[in-house]
C-alpha cells in the first residue's frame, strides 16, 4: 500500500539502503552507444568516452519531440488559403533559431547594433532616466562597450555580450524577462499563419446604443465585438485599435476624462473639447429624409495626424471604428509627415505634384461616406505656411501627434517650426508617449519652451486605451515599451477680453 507520507527515520533508512545498492560509477548511455547496440554488425561496439553534457551558450534548449512540426496549408473561415507555420502551443523560439526568417534577421541586427547593459562596460549614451541601465556604467573604470551576443534561455532574445554578464546581472534582467518573453511569443504569433479572428472588427450600431469608454473591456463589450478570451488576442487587437480609440476616448461626450477629483481634465480642456463635442454630437432636430425637411450638412471635422508613421498604414477598417462612435458626422483625416507613406509605395504610388495637387497628396475618398483620408509626404510647417488648410476653427479642427518626441534630441529639430504654428491655431493638440520617461521628456521641453504660450487641457498620465502589447527596441532590448502608453493635451493660450468700465466723474461742488 502506497502512503502519502514517510517519516524521517524510514526515509533515512531508504536512502542508506539505496546508497549501498548504487554502483561505484554511474552509467549514462550516450546517443552513439544506443545506436551501436542496435546495429547488427559483426564488429564489436567501440568503447564510449564519458563526457559531461555542455550547455549551449547562445541558444534556447531545443525541445525533443517525437515528430517535428511541418507547415501545412488550410482554408480560413473567409475562404483564404493560408500556411500554418507555428501552432499556438509552440510560439516560443529563440530569435537566432526562429523558424521565421524575418525574426532571424532581427536577431542579427541586434547583435550588430545593441550594446551589453552590464555595469562593467563604459556607457554608450546618456541615461534617459534614473532607472535606465546605462546610468550604472562608469566612463572611467568601465571596459570598452561590447555588442550583445548571448540569448537568455528564458526570453530567447540577445541581451548580454556573454553568459557570465547575463548570470552576474540576472537580477536586473529578471525585471523585464517576462515582458520580453511575452513579446517574443507575440511576434511569432503574428507570423504564425493562423486566422486572426480578433481583427474582425465590429459593425456600426444604431445611435441609441451608447458605447462605454471606461476601459478596453467595456468598449469591446458595448460595441459588440466577438469575445476575445485569450490575452494574446487582446494584445494583438489593441495594438491596432489604440490609435483611433485614444482620440475617440478624449473627444467623445462619454469620455472617461472628466473634471472629477481623480480625473485629469482641466477647465480649459473642458472648454476646448466641449466645442468639438458640440460638432461631433449634433442635435437630432432640423433635418429629415424628405425634400421639405432637407438641411445643409456641416463641414467635416478635420483630424491632423502629425508625424504619421505606423498609424497611416493601418487598415482602413481600424479607422472606421473611430467614425462609428460619432453618428451623422463626416471626418477628414490628414496624415502628414515625411514617413507617412513608408513601405506603401507599391500599394499606393505617389502621384506627381501638379498645380491641382501641389504637394502630391494621396487621397482616399471612397472609404465611406463618413470618412476621407489624405496623406501628405511633407512637413506640416510647409503645408501650414502655404495656407492649404486655412482657416482653422476650434469647433471643427484637432491636431494629434502619436509619440512625437518633442523633447528627444534626435527629433526635436523637426518640431522647431511646427510647434509655434500649432499654438497659433488655438485648436486642441493631443499627444502621446510610448513610456513614462518619453512622455515626461516631451512635457519638460514644452513647459520650458512654451510655458507662457500654451494652456494644459489634459494632464499627463497613463492612457486608458494604450496598447496592451509590448514592443522591443532593437537598439536596446531591455527598453520594452508599448504604443501610446501615456496621453496629454494642450493648445495655444487664449486671452479673454474684458470691457473696462468707464469711470464717472463726480462733481465735488455738488457733493459738498
Amino acid at each position: 500500500m502506497q502512503t502519502s507520507y514517510t517519516c524521517r527515520q524510514c526515509l533515512s533508512l531508504i536512502k542508506t539502503f539505496r546508497a549501498q545498492l548504487r554502483p561505484a560509477q554511474p552509467f549514462r548511455p550516450l546517443a552513439h552507444m544506443v545506436s551501436s547496440q542496435r546495429n547488427h554488425s559483426t564488429k564489436g561496439p567501440a568503447t564510449p568516452k564519458l563526457a559531461l553534457p555542455r550547455r549551449a551558450l547562445s541558444t534556447t534548449p531545443s525541445r525533443q519531440v517525437a515528430k517535428p512540426f511541418e507547415p501545412y496549408e488550410y482554408i480560413d473561415p473567409e475562404g483564404v488559403r493560408r500556411t500554418m507555420v507555428l501552432t499556438p502551443d509552440n510560439l516560443f523560439h529563440s530569435f537566432t533559431n526562429s523558424p521565421i526568417p524575418e525574426i532571424r534577421r532581427r536577431a542579427a541586427f541586434m547583435r550588430q547594433h545593441a550594446y551589453c547593459p552590464h555595469p562593467s562596460h563604459k556607457p554608450t549614451r546618456p541615461p534617459h532616466h534614473a532607472m535606465d541601465l546605462e546610468a550604472r556604467k562608469s566612463s572611467e573604470t568601465g571596459t570598452p562597450p561590447a555588442h550583445v551576443d548571448f540569448e537568455c534561455p528564458d526570453c530567447g532574445i540577445p541581451v548580454y555580450c556573454c553568459e557570465d554578464h547575463w548570470a552576474d546581472d540576472y537580477e536586473a534582467h529578471l525585471e523585464v524577462c517576462d515582458v520580453l518573453r511575452q513579446s517574443n511569443e507575440d511576434d511569432h504569433d503574428l507570423r504564425s499563419g493562423r486566422y486572426f479572428k480578433e481583427f474582425l472588427f465590429a459593425a456600426p450600431q444604431i445611435e441609441e446604443i451608447l458605447t462605454n469608454m471606461t476601459s478596453w473591456d467595456t468598449y469591446l463589450y458595448t460595441r459588440d465585438f466577438d469575445a476575445l478570451n485569450e490575452d494574446r488576442e487582446m494584445r494583438q487587437a489593441t495594438k491596432l485599435l489604440t490609435y483611433p480609440m485614444t482620440i475617440g476616448s478624449i473627444l467623445n461626450e462619454l469620455s472617461p476624462y472628466t473634471l472629477r477629483k481623480n480625473s485629469r481634465m482641466t477647465p480649459e480642456g473642458l472648454k476646448s473639447f466641449t466645442a468639438l463635442r458640440h460638432t461631433l454630437h449634433p442635435p437630432r432636430t432640423g433635418g429629415g429624409d424628405t425634400w421639405k425637411t432637407v438641411k445643409l450638412a456641416p463641414p467635416s471635422v478635420r483630424l491632423f495626424i502629425l508625424g504619421a508613421r505606423a498609424e497611416s498604414s493601418l487598415p482602413r477598417e481600424t479607422w472606421m471604428q473611430f467614425a462609428y462612435l460619432f453618428h451623422r458626422v463626416a471626418f477628414s483625416i490628414h496624415f502628414i509627415g515625411p514617413e507617412s507613406m513608408m513601405n506603401r509605395e507599391k500599394e499606393l504610388p505617389l502621384p506627381e505634384r501638379t498645380s491641382l495637387n501641389p504637394f502630391g497628396a494621396v487621397i482616399e475618398d471612397r472609404i465611406s461616406n463618413a470618412m476621407k483620408i489624405s496623406t501628405f509626404v511633407e512637413y506640416y510647417h510647409t503645408l501650414h505656411k502655404s495656407g492649404i488648410f486655412h482657416p482653422f476653427d476650434p469647433y471643427f479642427d484637432c491636431f494629434v501627434a502619436f509619440q512625437p518626441g518633442f523633447g528627444n534630441p534626435a527629433s526635436m529639430h523637426e518640431w522647431e517650426e511646427t510647434l509655434p504654428l500649432l499654438l497659433e491655431t488655438k485648436c486642441p493638440i493631443i499627444a502621446t508617449g510610448y513610456s513614462p520617461w518619453d512622455m515626461q521628456q516631451d512635457i519638460e521641453f514644452l513647459n520650458k519652451r512654451f510655458a507662457n504660450e500654451m494652456d494644459e487641457l489634459l494632464r499627463p498620465g497613463e492612457n486608458l486605451f494604450r496598447s496592451l502589447r509590448w514592443d522591443l527596441n532593437d537598439l536596446d532590448p531591455h527598453d520594452a515599451t508599448c504604443s501610446n502608453w501615456g496621453v496629454y493635451a494642450f493648445r495655444g493660450k487664449r486671452y479673454e477680453t474684458t470691457k473696462k468700465e468707464e469711470e464717472v466723474e463726480v462733481d465735488s461742488e455738488r457733493t459738498a
